[in-house]
């Protein structure tokens, strides 16, 4: 495979379809070399080997199902002893717009294990090699929803934790060459909308990007050093002033 313009290797989670096959794409064609995370062995080996051939990458692939305990552990070992591993994108996720009074429990406990503890785990897994080397980013996907609780306390729930933990992450690791970034999707058409029992045709079409759009936008934010980017946003100020307002009432607070 080609070394040319290597930049390390993109850990991708989630990386079957959608967002997640974006991203593998798009760092393909930046010059990262791959590990593809998801369930589905057929899809991953299929997008691996259409990467390689149009990219010459080394691209390989862990099928696992973040909710198992087993099969997390077992992509924590793979990707915390890969000295190769520059950038992570904990994309994987599960969705829907359970209330928590009729909620299958078993339903929220899976939605958890892979939208929190998972996501933080593998986060763990790398952090150290990273702040060693002085090398890395980590890009965590969230969700618009993450400030609205509409759409089910569970799933919300789940995504104000990534935003929270990754502006602590980005935080705790300043002057160390590592760096944190949150990614917000809004309305995204992907067979995620599917899979979460949700039909984005209901939703008026203007506010429905693509995946490539916003793996595209996100990756611009990455580049600019962004901490917080909102791909759907049309003014990037209005999330400098929420952000900002967030801060003031906190800082009030201590006065």
């Amino acid at each position: 495979m080609s070394t040319k313009d290597n930049r390390g290797t993109a850990v991708v989670t989630g990386a079957s379809s959608g967002i997640g096959a974006v991203y593998a794409d798009r760092l393909a064609g930046q010059g990262y070399d791959l590990v593809l995370v998801a369930r589905r062995a057929d899809r991953l080996e299929d997008l691996a080997e259409r990467l390689r051939y149009a990219y010459s990458r080394n691209v390989s692939v862990i099928s696992a199902d973040l909710a198992d305990d087993g099969d997390l552990r077992r992509v924590e070992q793979a990707i915390s002893a890969d000295d190769s591993v520059t950038l992570l994108v904990n994309n994987a996720g599960l969705g829907g717009a359970q209330v928590v009074a009729t909620a299958d429990p078993d339903i929220a406990e899976r939605m958890i294990k892979v939208n929190v503890i998972a996501l933080t785990r593998l986060t763990r897994a790398v952090l150290p090699g990273f702040v060693a080397r002085g090398r890395g980013a980590i890009v965590n996907i969230a969700s618009v929803l993450a400030f609205d609780t509409s759409f089910g306390g569970i799933y919300s729930g789940t995504k104000a934790y990534v935003v929270n933990f990754t502006e602590a992450l980005r935080r705790e690791v300043e002057g160390t060459g590592v760096t944190a970034q949150v990614v917000l999707p809004g309305a995204t058409r992907t067979d995620f909308w599917e899979r979460a029992g949700s039909d984005i045709d209901s939703l008026p079409k203007e506010i429905v990007m693509t995946a490539d759009d916003l793996v595209d936008a996100a990756l611009v934010g990455l580049a600019r050093g962004e901490a917080v980017t909102a791909p759907a946003l049309a003014d990037a100020a209005k999330l400098d002033t929420f952000l900002g307002a967030r801060q003031a009432f906190y800082g009030s607070l201590h006065a």
